[in-house]
């Protein structure tokens, strides 16, 4: 497929941005609707496959119902000049690999609120039922002001409709990034998923890869038997916390990981905000708050110890306390006399009832 060709009549290729194993991806003009669009653009070697074709159909149109600030928007997908294509809203950005391959890796700080954002637009899908089943940093886009958004959902589930038996990275994601049930050719759950996020976390913030290999096979392997190697040994300065949050994301085991991606960032958005909240202020001693203590002039002078031990006494003050005023009411005069008027009448009563008593007790 060819810049400046006009798809379905409708979409006119401007220039190419991607490519890969399976598709190119062009940044697009909407002559219907006048607006800019993404549009990736199968092999044929894929479109020709029937089987592919009424799969892809399925999986686009349930990707199209998806609706999240951190999903790419599926628009339309259609079928010309022999070639699938998908028509995705076009985000003005770069993939995350593109962004590691530059800059090595980000900060923790940096990392976490992009990776939450990876966790909220997966476990949204994970919610209306799809798996992603090729997440990885390529199919995530950073926008310059900071917003991740994941595409591709589907498109690895539907190829494997053509090469059930297949386990290269066309087919159940990349082997860098597949969890070990999909290193053996089993379907994706949502676990995998979390598995792969894990892997994507690993990289964002060490710059590396927990499993390298020269070849599919060997990556395979790696994932199903070698544990991953530490991400304090790429970073020492890791909270521990952090790295039992990755270690536990990369357990060979599905049940033991975290069930879902909405799991996966309610854990990492509540370590990031435990690390927002600031520590308490360590004492500051300003030269008014200290004094050295000095003998009186009556005794005889001790010669200071060296600079090395000479230590100043802090003088610790307590801080004056600011309490409230307190109003004093005004005292009620009519209120008071009334009381004494009624407690008055009350002991003028006792000699009446001491004479009623006498009255009818007589001696």
């Amino acid at each position: 497929m060819e810049e400046g060709k006009v798809l379905n009549n409708r979409y006119q290729l401007l220039e190419r941005i991607g490519t890969g194993g399976m598709a190119d991806v062009f940044r697009a003009r909407d002559l219907m609707l006048e607006r800019t669009v993404a549009i990736k653009v199968l092999h044929e070697h894929y479109s020709n496959e029937k089987g592919f074709q009424d799969r892809f159909r399925q999986e686009a149109r349930a990707a199209a119902n998806l609706s999240h600030p951190n999903i790419v928007t599926v628009h339309d997908f259609g079928f010309d000049n022999d070639q699938i294509f998908i028509v995705m809203e076009h985000i003005p950005g770069r993939d995350l690999k593109t962004i590691l391959r530059q800059r090595g890796r980000y900060s923790i700080e940096e990392a976490i609120p992009l990776m939450v954002q990876a966790c909220a637009g997966i476990g949204y899908a994970h919610r209306a039922g799809l798996v992603h089943c090729d997440v990885k940093p390529h199919n995530m886009i950073v926008t310059p002001d900071g917003r991740l958004k994941v595409t591709d959902f589907g498109i690895a589930r539907a190829l494997s409709t053509i090469m059930p038996d297949e386990r290269a990275d066309v087919v159940w994601g990349s082997p860098q990034y597949f969890s070990p049930e999909q290193a053996v050719g089993e379907a994706p759950s949502p676990a995998s998923d979390v598995y792969s996020l894990g892997i994507v976390l690993y990289e964002v913030i060490t710059g590396a890869l927990p499993f390298t290999a020269p070849s599919s096979e060997e990556l395979a392997r790696l994932h199903l038997e070698q544990p991953p190697i530490p991400p304090s040994e790429y970073i020492p300065d890791i909270p521990p916390a952090l790295e039992q949050i990755i270690l536990k994301v990369l357990s060979k085991e599905p049940a033991a990981r975290y069930r879902t991606a909405d799991q996966l960032g309610r854990v990492l958005l509540r370590f990031g905000t435990q690390r927002e909240i600031a520590p308490p202020p360590a004492l500051s001693l300003t030269p008014e708050a200290v004094s050295t203590y000095q003998e009186p002039d009556s005794q005889p002078a001790v010669s200071s110890p060296p600079p090395a031990v000479q230590r100043s006494q802090p003088v610790f003050t307590i801080p004056e306390i600011s309490m409230p005023e307190v109003e004093i009411p005004e005292i009620d005069w009519m209120s008071v006399g009334l009381g004494l008027m009624a407690l008055i009448a009350v002991l003028g009563l006792i000699p009446f009832w001491i004479y009623i008593y006498i009255l009818y007790n007589p001696r």
